[in-house]
């Protein structure tokens, strides 16, 4: 089905446009939402850029913002879904878009809970799929900090077909997604993603770059979901399910996690039994383990009762 879209020039989202925009429609950034707006405009290109977008794609953005970042998507993009959760920012965004037919905007919370995303999303992203039938569905967005993580990881784990999310997060998100075994930041976060994903840090970006201007550093991160790697796990929720229950342990050893995970002291015997069947002295630490180890683990010990 051909949507060829007419190609319109993108707002320049700079510091002098925004603050005019917001006087104009007397809006003000709310921080409880996460809304720090990107202005360095050199930044913007290079996320664009990142995601290589071609007529072929349907570029999914999770925070629509003002609509700046979107438009430059679909004059790229075959189609956009972008989703937003503030009603005053969707209107101020669909002023920016209305030229681009090839766009769809949802006024919704991209998250059901923290563990799960909004099925209105999913479907909407289907019948966007269905209706412009992409070769590639790519996640390009600046991500609100207070949904970056679970955004993230639950697109991963619900195994939506993205062939890759080009996305800003903070700086402390973006060391832990990278992070290596014995690593203070290496934690269930890390292990989930590169166990389902390539990953790697585009660029670090100071907080100037953003209006108005947060308190830490944030990251231009790429993730690549693997079906290889994806293969390896049976039941992806499980694990991830015994992630968070073994980290929440996380000042534990091994053996003392795994024990306090399973719920029942009665339980220690089997713990040590099942250990020491793996090879493990059980005095190691989790935060040292490589995915394997923790594939090997949750097999174990991912029934366990929690």
């Amino acid at each position: 089905m051909n949507h060829d879209p007419v190609s319109h020039p993108a707002p320049r989202q700079t510091l002098s446009y925004l603050r005019s925009l917001f006087e104009s429609h007397r809006l003000h950034p709310k921080s409880k939402l996460g809304q720090n707006f990107l202005i360095d405009l050199n930044l913007i290109d290079f996320i664009v850029r990142a995601a290589e977008l071609t007529r072929a794609d349907l570029a999914f953005e999770v925070g629509t913002g003002t609509g700046s970042m979107t438009a430059q998507l679909a004059s790229l993009a075959g189609s956009v879904l972008t989703v937003e959760i503030d009603p005053a920012f969707f209107e101020l965004a669909r002023e920016t878009v209305q030229d681009h037919a090839n766009v769809r905007m949802l006024l919704a919370d991209a998250l059901k809970n923290k563990n799960q995303l909004n099925p209105d999303l999913l479907s909407a992203l289907e019948e966007t799929r269905a209706t412009y039938r992409p070769e590639r569905v790519k996640l390009v967005a600046n991500l609100p900090y207070a949904v970056a993580t679970p955004v993230i990881s639950n697109l991963l784990i619900a195994g939506v077909d993205l062939e890759r999310m080009i996305v800003t997060v903070q700086w402390e998100i973006a060391e832990k997604l990278i992070a290596r075994p014995g690593t203070k930041e290496y934690g269930a976060l890390a292990v989930l993603v590169q166990s389902l994903a390539d990953v790697e840090v585009l660029r670090k970006l100071g907080p100037t770059v953003f209006w108005p201007k947060p308190k830490v550093d944030s990251g231009i991160a790429r993730i690549v979901p693997n079906a290889e790697k994806r293969q390896r796990i049976p039941d992806v929720p499980r694990f991830r399910n015994f992630l968070r229950d073994l980290y929440s342990h996380r000042r534990k050893n091994l053996r003392g996690g795994l024990i306090s995970m399973t719920g029942s002291q009665h339980q220690k015997t089997v713990v040590d039994a099942k250990l020491a069947e793996l090879g493990y002295a059980g005095t190691e630490r989790a935060e040292t383990l490589s995915i394997e180890q923790h594939l090997q683990l949750c097999a174990a010990f991912g029934d366990a009762p929690g």
